[in-house]
C-alpha cells in the first residue's frame, strides 16, 4: 500500500443478484447494517470505485439494495463475491480499548524488551480469531501472533508499535 491510497476497512461483500429488476444482496460486517447507505460510494479492494448504494431494505439474510452501477440481475450476480470497502478517515475515532484492525497494518511489533521483531503486514482470521502476519525485521518467512490481550498486552498505535509477545513455536532466526 503507498501512501497515496488510503487504508481500507471491509464493511461488506455482494452476495449476488435479487430478483429480476437487477437488486443486489449484500452481507454486510458493520454494526448497523443500513449505514453502508451513508459511507458514499463502497469501494473495491485497489480503492477503485465499487458500489454505490441507492436504496436498501434488511433481510434475515443482509440486505437488498438498489446501486447505481447495476441495472440487471446479470450485472448484480456477475458481482457475486465483490468485497467492499470504506476508506479509514470515513470512520469516527475508536472508544479506548477498541481498534480498527486497518490501523494495525504497518506498525512494528516489539518484544517486551523493545527489540524490533518487524512490522504488522496483514491481519488475517483464518476462522478462530484475529492473527497478526508479522514480516521478520530480519527477513525471511511472515509469522502469525495471535491478536489477544495475551500475546499483544500494549499498543502503542499513535507512535506507530505494538508490544508483541513472540510465541514460542516462533524462535530467533538462525543466522544464514
Amino acid at each position: 500500500m503507498t501512501d497515496a491510497q488510503p487504508k481500507l476497512i471491509l464493511v461488506g461483500q455482494v452476495a449476488g443478484g435479487f430478483g429480476v429488476k437487477g437488486e443486489v444482496r449484500v452481507t454486510a460486517y458493520t454494526a448497523d447494517p443500513k449505514a453502508l447507505t451513508s459511507y458514499g460510494p463502497l469501494l473495491r479492494a485497489d480503492g477503485s470505485p465499487g458500489l454505490t448504494l441507492t436504496g436498501i431494505r434488511a433481510t434475515k439474510d443482509g440486505l437488498i439494495g438498489r446501486a447505481s452501477e447495476i441495472r440487471t440481475k446479470e450485472e448484480a450476480d456477475a458481482l457475486r463475491g465483490l468485497k467492499l470497502h470504506v476508506p479509514r478517515d470515513r470512520f469516527p475515532e475508536p472508544d479506548e480499548d477498541e481498534v480498527y484492525l486497518a490501523d494495525l497494518i504497518g506498525v512494528e511489533a516489539r518484544d517486551p524488551e523493545g527489540v524490533v521483531l518487524g512490522t504488522v503486514r496483514a491481519v488475517q482470521n483464518f476462522g478462530a480469531d484475529d492473527m497478526l502476519e508479522i514480516s521478520p525485521a530480519t527477513g525471511g518467512p511472515t509469522w502469525f501472533l495471535p491478536f489477544t490481550k495475551a500475546a499483544t498486552p500494549q499498543l502503542h498505535l499513535a507512535d506507530g508499535w505494538l508490544m508483541a509477545v513472540r510465541p514460542e513455536e516462533v524462535g530467533e532466526r538462525e543466522p544464514d
